[in-house]
């Protein structure tokens, strides 16, 4: 059976927002390339997420068979805690929109959890398959890093999603797993389908010409791509910074963080005067999705430092681009980054092994050289397009289900 038209919902995170500003990231990025590769192989797809600025009920088309439908769910500024409290306006907002344009899908996709208590309750009644892709997990986060809180109630509806959900899609065998042990989901209803680079726009450029391009003279690149929050563990590269033999001769760029991160970029500045790198450091801000790879390009390599990644996006642009990667062994990283090929995965959060793996790369430009070449191998497997591939497959099985059971 093939599929005509698909429903994502991405309730908080628009697919339109600028990835590194506030909590704008891997799953915006995600949500936006996937729906983009199913729209090329011929699905439509409408991506429903919240009204923001500037935005209010816009229907956006931005791709071949794809549009962002913008609905109300309550005030665009307020705090994640209050998310929950609008979904039901925002089911009603959906409701009304299909049934004034005669809307019918054949699947609902949900990204993230609050996405998730909204496409359950929209598939169950209509008869139709729902997807979810979490992206993160609470259980996961609070296990991660200590002093990490979740709600109660989004533990409470993770747990019912993963009961109901005619799939769940898992970035990696540690997600699935995590899945089973702490939240007791059924094996057979969760589906690996890792995540995909664009790479087109991620891929190896000059890396003098980057270098120049980015005012660089000299001396190595280390580089930090994302968020600016405490589970990403930047802390951890500043004490690395701190422990480098060749520290005078390195630069580390950090790119991400904006609006809603000025807290986290106050401590790390605070603390790289502490460890005395406050010199080494650049804290670049956010960047343009088409700016980004001229980064990766001019790095040595990157570093991934988080205590949880559901997959480590940053990681897989990063390796398209032809630049390792020095990352710790958490979540989906180990699924992206090969150990002594791509890169190093480091199992400690321990400034000294990160100092030492990322001098031993530097130090070797044989090393960097064959790392990266074995790194961009790596990543032409995981474009968009093989990755949603496999996703319409499994739409199509799901819809081949409901038909047998009829």
């Amino acid at each position: 059976m093939s599929l005509g038209k698909i429903a994502f919902i991405s309730f908080h995170a628009c697919p339109l927002a600028a990835p590194g500003e506030g909590k704008s990231g891997g799953m915006n990025v995600y949500v936006r390339q996937l729906a983009l590769a199913l729209g090329e192989q011929g699905l439509e797809v409408d991506i429903f997420t919240r009204d923001h600025a500037d935005s209010a009920g816009q229907v956006q088309t931005f791709g071949p068979n794809v549009r962002v439908v913008h609905l109300p769910g309550g005030d665009p500024e307020a705090p994640p805690e209050e998310l929950f409290t609008y979904l039901p306006q925002f089911l009603e907002c959906m409701r009304e929109f299909q049934l004034e344009h005669g809307l019918t899908y054949q699947a609902y996709h949900s990204h993230y959890w609050l996405s998730g208590w909204l496409g359950a309750a929209l598939a169950r009644p209509q008869g139709v398959p729902h997807v979810i892709t979490f992206h993160t997990l609470a259980l996961i986060k609070m296990q991660s890093r200590a002093g990490e809180v979740e709600p109660l109630q989004r533990q409470r509806v993770e747990q019912e999603l993963m009961a109901s959900a005619g799939c769940i899609v898992a970035f990696s065998p540690h997600e699935r797993d995590a899945m089973v042990s702490l939240y007791g989901a059924d094996p057979s209803y969760v589906e690996l389908v890792p995540c995909g680079v664009d790479l087109s726009l991620f891929r190896p450029l000059d890396r003098q010409e980057a270098r120049e391009r980015l005012g660089l003279n000299g001396g190595k690149v280390v580089l930090y791509v994302g968020r600016l929050e405490p589970l990403k563990g930047l802390e951890l590269l500043l004490q690395t910074a701190a422990q480098l033999e060749t520290c005078q001769d390195v630069r580390v760029l950090v790119v991400g963080g904006a609006a809603g991160a000025e807290e986290e970029v106050h401590r790390m500045r605070g603390l790289a005067r502490e460890l005395n790198v406050e010199d080494v450091f650049d804290f670049v801000g956010r960047v343009d999705q088409d700016e980004l790879p001229w980064y990766y390009n001019a790095a040595d390599i990157c570093v991934v430092p988080s205590y949880y990644e559901s997959f480590g996006l940053a990681a897989l642009e990063s390796m398209a681009c032809g630049t390792p990667v020095v990352a710790t062994r958490v979540g989906g990283l180990s699924t992206i980054v090969q150990h002594g090929r791509t890169g190093y995965l480091k199992s400690w959060r321990c400034p000294e092994a990160f100092a030492n793996s990322l001098e031993m790369i530097m130090s070797s430009e044989r090393l960097q050289h064959s790392m990266g070449l074995a790194a961009r191998k790596r990543a032409e497997g995981m474009g968009w397009e093989r990755v949603a591939g496999r996703i319409a497959e499994l739409y199509n099985s799901l819809a081949a289900q409901d038909l047998q059971r009829e």
